[in-house]
């Protein structure tokens, strides 16, 4: 088909009336990995923060501990736009290879650090593959997912992020124990989980079709039809016995790619106010959890003496919390709907953050009732985070979707992430509960703040077709 060529499509429609089977169970456990992979990375980071300080591994400060997460992110927020970028220019199928490519030869070479320069280049080299990721998979996942039940899976695949979060955990109380592994060894064992995960992930993404949605727009309508037809297939011998669908076909012109002017009047003009509001969503979030997770570890062991080698225990019941909560939550951002559901666990995860705050400061709380406070808050919380991914993956054209993702998940990562860990970092080595408290009203107002604008410019996509939420550049 030649570029330019005006098409018309049921691709979309079909995609949506699919009955829910194995084959969308295979797309969410192999590209929803992604989410398993950065939590793990995560939680290594958090766990072996206090461990990295001592003399027998690699010696480093507390300032340094927090800067080696900030690299991180920025390796994180690099990887997002220029996989994201490629995502929509060469397919999703060929960067989710890459990028998990990427993230693999990072996490494993972390393992070989010998002094913070290089253990601070591996870990942003990691994050740039699990940047990437975020671009390439929110984009294919909400492409091939039915849109009345988009967004509970969308949430469910992010708070799986938290399912890493639980087996790093587990692995740094077993390899951080002195009586099992030499304190010089155990953190480096630590890092062949992401590499053997990850090797798992790209045997099972061999399965996974390139999105049919990015097929039709660069003019491979053909293959999309027979993609389709392939999957409808799996279900039935006959797809005329499928469900009905009534939606009309989507007419686009066929393009082999978005000029930077048009990708700039998209983002910037004509869909501004959504531009703003997936920007508000991604900063709150983006403080508010690194704010606290980075420097978890940190604060069990300054201000309740906990030993670092029991920091992962700490950390699963907090996992836990964060992955029951969009798992019991998700359905209601598809049937109460969008704007009530994310306001609400923005605005709540902000109120019950100040209230801990406050506990914190008056000294009223122990290891273990800080850690029940933060899973609470984080049951509610993790639903509020996945919906800022959820947002930006829907509310933008299918041609510029997966660099739309990487623009505001760079610029909430920039503004929220890669500071915070290093301001409360240097909050906590000064030992000042009075500044820590300080610190957590900032992020729990962020959230507050972030839940208005949602009710103010908020989008209702909840069962809508993503054609129908956002309009292709190229409709005609």
């Amino acid at each position: 088909m030649a570029n330019g060529e005006t098409v018309e499509s049921y691709v979309p429609a079909r995609l949506d009336r699919m009955p829910w089977s194995r084959w969308h169970w295979l797309i969410v456990v192999s590209l929803g990995a992604t989410w398993i992979l950065d939590g793990l990375e995560v939680t290594l980071a958090g766990s072996l923060g206090g461990i990295l300080t001592r003399h027998e591994t690699l010696g480093l400060t507390d300032t340094e501990v927090g800067a080696t997460a900030t690299c991180y992110l920025a390796g994180a927020v690099i990887g997002a736009l220029l996989f994201g970028y490629g995502t929509d220019r060469f397919g999703r199928k060929k960067l989710f290879f890459i990028t998990v490519a990427v993230y693999l030869i990072g996490t494993a070479l972390s393992a070989f650090s010998w002094n913070f320069a290089s253990y601070a280049f591996f870990r942003a080299l990691t994050g740039a593959g699990i940047g990437g990721e975020y671009a390439a998979i929110n984009s294919a996942i909400d492409e091939l997912i039915p849109a009345r039940v988009r967004g509970r899976v969308d949430l469910m695949i992010n708070g799986s992020y938290w399912v890493g979060a639980a087996l790093g955990s587990g692995a740094t109380v077993i390899l951080l124990d002195p009586n099992r592994f030499p304190i010089s060894l155990g953190w480096r064992f630590a890092f062949a989980i992401g590499a053997t995960l990850g090797l798992i992930v790209i045997f099972f993404r061999r399965w996974i079709p390139e999105s049919p949605r990015w097929l039709m727009i660069h003019g491979r309508n053909a293959e999309a039809e027979e993609i389709v037809d392939q999957v409808e297939r799996r279900f039935v011998s006959d797809p005329e016995t499928l469900p009905a669908h009534d939606s009309p076909p989507t007419r686009i012109q066929t393009r082999t790619h978005t000029p930077w002017r048009e990708i700039w009047n998209a983002v910037v003009h004509e869909h501004r106010r959504r531009s703003f509001l997936g920007f508000v969503l991604m900063l709150t979030q983006a403080f508010f959890y690194n704010a606290i997770f980075f420097t978890y570890a940190l604060v069990l062991m300054r201000f309740y003496g906990v030993p670092e080698q029991r920091v992962g225990g700490y950390l699963l019941p907090f996992a836990l919390g964060n992955v029951l909560g969009p798992i019991v939550l998700g359905h209601l951002f598809d049937t109460i709907g969008r704007k009530q559901m994310i306001a609400a666990t923005y605005g709540v995860s902000g109120i019950l953050l100040g209230l801990t705050g406050w506990l914190f400061h008056a000294a009223l709380l122990t290891a273990q009732t800080q850690t029940l406070a933060w899973t609470i808050i984080f049951f509610v919380a993790s639903a509020a985070a996945s919906s800022a991914y959820l947002t930006v993956s829907e509310i933008f054209p299918l041609e510029i979707r997966a660099f739309a993702i990487a623009i505001f998940y760079a610029i909430g990562t920039l503004a929220g992430g890669v500071g915070a860990p290093i301001l409360f970092g240097w909050i906590i080595a000064t030992g000042s509960s009075d500044a820590l408290f300080i610190g957590y009203l900032v992020a729990a107002v962020l959230m507050i703040f972030g839940a208005i604008v949602e009710l103010w410019i908020g989008v209702a996509a909840e069962r809508r077709p993503l054609e129908d939420v956002a309009a292709p550049l190229s409709s005609r």
